[in-house]
């Protein structure tokens, strides 16, 4: 299957002319050496691997952070597989296609790198072609972003079709009207955040002013949001869920909980889960009955007019 990939070719798209003129992208993260040997097919254990080589060039930053950069660095280094299509951005509203053709090399001294060979195309993409769920995906925080659930629109994209498509997800919703206002429910509450319940307890994760704790990568999926409380003596995983939620969300949340508990909570911290959804019914209540840290709360959609 071909994947689509959004990748950030250095800050603010510093790298993205050199990577176009010499045909490769890549990534930095301050790791100064040859990581082909630790290659590991699961990206987990290059974390475990490369962690603590992280940390030590980054003593002020977080377990957190050191596990998005090192994630990162092992899907450029491996996870992106030949054929993979690559989408950069170049920082002036116009996106760069490349199709991935060989596996990773090291380029000691060099600007990026870790570096894959790739493919430019000659077709670009104009942002504002996109559809708005298209934009807020390639417009996410961090390197790396896989955006293949768009795989329709962008080839349409980049074969030169300009009329609208649906973009498909996989998720179930009973009313089409209700999720027409819910899709961008986690954008609203990441905007919204600090007007909230739980931002008056919460920050979500920051590394540099950039929102790092939104779809945060784990080795079982994406946590929608990841926090820490202001006291920085909790971390909290937000899942939530367009429509009703069912009772496997708590086994979801379990999962994600249990990472972060193992591999990015400091000495001392505890974790929390809160689901997120628009109803709940009696199999979700039976189960979280027994699981006394995960909370479960409603969300409510409204629109009113006001004459003036």
């Amino acid at each position: 299957m071909k994947r689509y990939i959004r990748l950030m070719l250095g800050a603010k798209s510093a790298h993205i002319e050199e990577c176009l003129k010499g045909n490769f992208i890549g990534a930095d993260f301050d790791i100064q050496q040859d990581i082909s040997k630790h290659l590991y097919e699961n990206w987990r254990d290059f974390n475990k691997r490369f962690i603590p080589v992280w940390l030590e060039t980054h003593p002020d930053k977080s377990k957190v952070s050191a596990g998005l950069a090192c994630g990162a660095l092992w899907t450029v280094a491996k996870g992106l597989k030949r054929g993979d299509i690559i989408i950069s951005p170049d920082g002036m509203g116009k996106y760069h296609i490349a199709e991935v053709l060989d596996e990773y090399s090291y380029h000691p001294g060099q600007t990026l790198p870790h570096r894959r060979t790739v493919r430019w195309f000659e077709q670009t993409i104009e942002r504002a072609e996109m559809t708005d769920s298209l934009k807020n995906s390639t417009g996410s925080i961090g390197t790396v972003s896989d955006i293949t659930n768009y795989s329709a629109e962008l080839e349409q994209l980049i074969g030169g079709t300009k009329q609208p498509v649906i973009v498909s997800t996989d998720e179930t919703v009973e009313d089409p009207t209700v999720f027409a206002l819910e899709k961008h429910l986690e954008d609203f509450l990441v905007a919204n955040w600090n007007q909230t319940e739980l931002g008056k307890k919460y920050n979500i994760y920051e590394d540099g002013g950039d929102l790092i704790g939104k779809q945060y990568q784990t080795d079982t999926g994406f946590i929608d949001i990841l926090a820490i409380s202001k006291d920085k003596k909790e971390l909290l995983i937000v899942e939530l869920k367009k429509g009703r939620a069912s009772d496997n969300v708590v086994g979801q949340i379990q999962r994600y909980m249990g990472f972060v508990l193992e591999e990015l909570a400091e000495e001392g911290q505890t974790v929390k889960g809160i689901i997120i959804a628009l109803e709940d019914d009696n199999r979700i209540r039976r189960a979280l009955a027994v699981a006394p840290n995960i909370e479960f709360y409603r969300y409510q959609v409204s629109f009113k007019l006001f004459k003036v």
